[in-house]
């Protein structure tokens, strides 16, 4: 089976204005280069709608009226300090929640066997009840909580490799039993959480902080407990949280990753869960700043989602 590629056009019309590290040619650099290298084995598909009852379980309902009514008719509006919105912002932000709850079905009906979603807003940092850090709804939360209530999986692990902890995913599951939260991260750093002594109410968080200039060697064995508590937890359906901003020229960080070593993370990942989740993986990106690091890690992640069997 082939590998789903999940993305749609209205990431372009996200804009955060001049400057701003969060800019649309992040996913265009991906997608650019998956034409460019147009692998047979990738199965491109556009995000299908949904319904908005997976946003709500996962973001308070004040919230989700409030960002609505924060989209501008025109210019630029802050939901936070450093989290904009724009016109276009309302389809990104739709596509992006989409493209995930796509990419859950594709895997669910065997229309390939795992995915990767390329979309903008990221969503890790955004909380129940709060934009935060580049985020506005958070993806990889409403595909958790999609699993659960569409699918009724009972066990579902989401691995957030981005540079910075996300407190977001954190927070709207530090008590749900159902959903195991594994981060590595750079600390203390943004946004400040994810010290080792936050582990959920049901044990079911595991953060493991690292120091500014960790190296691949101390990251790549730092990840083995990331591993373990897999093995521990045993998911159903495993989905990533994609930050690639831990690469050594990011510029927003200090963690000193290579592009292999996504590689390397992705098909340990794989190998590791094969027995309890059947190959069931949804990757959705998170950061990544440095265009070409983007570009060549991306492609690195999806070489071994491809070459999972």
């Amino acid at each position: 089976m082939k590998t789903g590629l999940i993305t749609s056009d209205t990431y372009k019309n996200h804009n955060t204005g001049n400057g701003h590290p969060e800019k649309i040619d992040r996913v265009t650099a991906i997608i650019d280069n998956f034409k460019k290298v147009d692998n047979k084995n990738l199965i491109w598909k556009k995000p299908n709608k949904f319904d908005e009852f997976f946003l709500n379980k996962t973001h308070s309902i004040e919230y989700i009226n409030h960002v609505k009514q924060s989209f501008p008719k025109k210019g630029l509006v802050f939901l936070d300090g450093d989290t904009i919105v724009s016109p276009g912002s309302k389809d990104a932000t739709k596509d992006a929640v989409g493209s995930i709850i796509t990419a859950i079905d594709g895997v669910q009906n065997k229309e390939f066997k795992n995915a990767f979603c390329a979309v903008r807003p990221p969503g890790h940092h955004a909380e129940k009840e709060k934009a935060m850090g580049f985020c506005i709804y958070n993806n990889v939360a409403v595909g958790a909580y999609y699993l659960i209530e569409k699918y009724k999986y009972k066990k579902i692990a989401i691995i957030d490799f981005d540079v910075h902890h996300g407190n977001g995913t954190q927070d709207i599951f530090y008590d749900n039993e159902k959903v195991l939260y594994v981060s590595t991260h750079q600390y203390p750093y943004y946004p400040g959480s994810g010290s080792n002594k936050e582990n959920g109410k049901f044990n079911n968080v595991l953060n493991i902080p690292l120091e500014a200039g960790t190296t691949s060697e101390v990251y790549l064995n730092a990840y083995e407990n990331v591993l373990t508590k897999i093995k521990q937890f045993k998911p159903e359906f495993l989905l990533f949280s994609a930050g690639f901003d831990a690469h050594i020229d990011d510029p927003l960080a200090q963690i000193r990753l290579g592009t292999e070593d996504f590689y390397k993370i992705t098909k340990r990942t794989l190998e590791y869960s094969k027995s309890f989740c059947n190959g069931k993986v949804v990757s959705i990106l998170e950061g990544g700043y440095d265009l070409k690091a983007l570009q060549n890690s991306t492609q690195r992640h999806v070489d071994a989602l491809i070459e999972f069997n």
